[in-house]
């Protein structure tokens, strides 16, 4: 008896499951050959032979398929070109992350550009900006005119920003959403 592999592969968030040689129990199967050519539908005997033939492995690429998709491969090599992917697919994606700048109802002039400078920084950076504005005892009765501060404060961060949601109350804080302009 050889020696049996059972392979899980996630890919858009479904597992695919390779089954080679003597795990594939489909009676007829689609074929195709090691240089990527159709062989046609055939016995799975018949498939296991071919393979046997080319000293490769028969895996079963698309088990959906009616009827099931085989191909003639080195298994090993075939685990490895789909980790290889895997990994560049990992390298390429930019993950976004979510930065945070507080304010408060009472905020100064030169306190609100340093703020708004160092939102800059991270949306320059490719990261988005939550921007709270936190109110404290008292100041939760001005609600109302400090949504203003919010607005000015996206206003300065117009021109490589765009409010991605718009400022929203929710407990003691009131925040919104800033994400970098995309260049076309």
């Amino acid at each position: 008896m050889g020696i049996h592999f059972f392979m899980f592969y996630f890919t858009e968030g479904k597992a695919i499951d390779y089954l080679i040689n003597e795990q594939i129990k489909d009676k007829e199967v689609r074929v195709i050959g090691a240089e990527g050519g159709q062989l046609g539908v055939m016995s799975i005997t018949e498939a296991r032979e071919k393979a046997e033939e080319a000293g490769l492995d028969l895996v079963r690429v698309s088990p959906n398929a009616n009827p099931p998709v085989c191909k003639i491969i080195d298994f090993g090599k075939f685990r490895y070109e789909l980790a290889r992917k895997e990994k560049d697919a990992k390298k390429k994606q930019k993950v976004v992350e979510i930065k945070e700048v507080r304010l408060s109802p009472n905020i100064e002039e030169n306190d609100l550009n340093t703020k708004v400078n160092q939102a800059r920084k991270f949306l320059q950076k490719g990261n988005r900006v939550k921007v709270t504005l936190r109110f404290r005892g008292r100041e939760l009765a001005y609600v109302n005119q400090s949504k203003v501060i919010l607005d000015n404060f996206a206003e300065l961060l117009s021109d490589i920003s765009t409010v991605d949601k718009q400022a929203k109350f929710e407990g003691r804080s009131m925040f919104m959403f800033l994400a970098a302009k995309t260049t076309k």
